[in-house]
């Protein structure tokens, strides 16, 4: 996977803001300053919401970093769809004031990506893991299936994957991103122990959901 480093502004957001800047320059010049000011409160949404910041990378070996910003909206024992067993799924919803950078949650070699087309419910919602459009990741690290899935929101209409089967990937890494709201669910092994509830709130690489409480060798 190639790499990206992160410029404070994720490079998804830059036409978004270069039109909006010339367009509110334009109307600024040529038709008031009152007049451009609507633009203005848009473009400051959109670069709040583009924003990418950098994060640093705990060291814990065994751990699962959350690989997205937002609040969590379950943690429970479900089946795992896309690696076919049992599991242990946390999701977090991301909404529209969240960083929506996604980031990968463990070191490991992608085993399999598979987009699903589907519908746009509010992705707090449960039925958002099955019924809306999606794309899931599986990480096979160190023996351990990990399983991201990007899930699209009720205005979200695009999400981005980077990353390709057989790429090796690093904890923190930023490997895809979703516009304008979504959800990512996390699916781990049913003995890893999770390190957060439901209400809790989360960062992107900062934050540990979970501990693997065993490692092969």
């Amino acid at each position: 996977m190639s790499v990206y480093n992160h410029p404070i502004i994720a490079r998804e957001g830059w036409p978004y803001l270069f039109g909006l800047g010339i367009l509110a320059l334009f109307i600024w010049k040529f038709v008031g300053v009152y007049p451009s000011i609507p633009i203005w409160i848009v473009f400051v949404f959109v670069l709040q919401f583009f924003r990418d910041p950098p994060r640093l990378v705990p060291l814990e070996e065994n751990a699962i970093l959350a690989p997205a910003d937002g609040r969590i909206v379950a943690v429970e024992k479900t089946f795992d769809p896309y690696a076919k067993r049992d599991a242990l799924k946390i999701s977090i919803f991301m909404n529209v004031f969240n960083v929506h950078s996604n980031r990968v949650a463990v070191n490991g070699r992608i085993k399999s990506i598979e987009y699903f087309p589907g519908k746009f419910f509010n992705a707090d919602l449960d039925k958002a893991s099955t019924d809306n459009e999606r794309n899931a990741v599986v990480i096979d690290s160190n023996g351990h299936d990990i399983t991201l899935v990007q899930v699209a929101g009720l205005i979200a209409r695009r999400i981005l994957c980077y990353a390709r089967v057989g790429d090796f990937v690093k904890k923190g890494e930023r490997y895809g991103f979703i516009r304008f709201g979504s959800r990512v669910d996390v699916y781990m092994p049913l003995d890893a122990e999770p390190l957060v509830s439901v209400g809790d709130t989360v960062y992107a690489t900062k934050t540990l959901l979970a501990i693997l409480t065993h490692l092969d060798s």
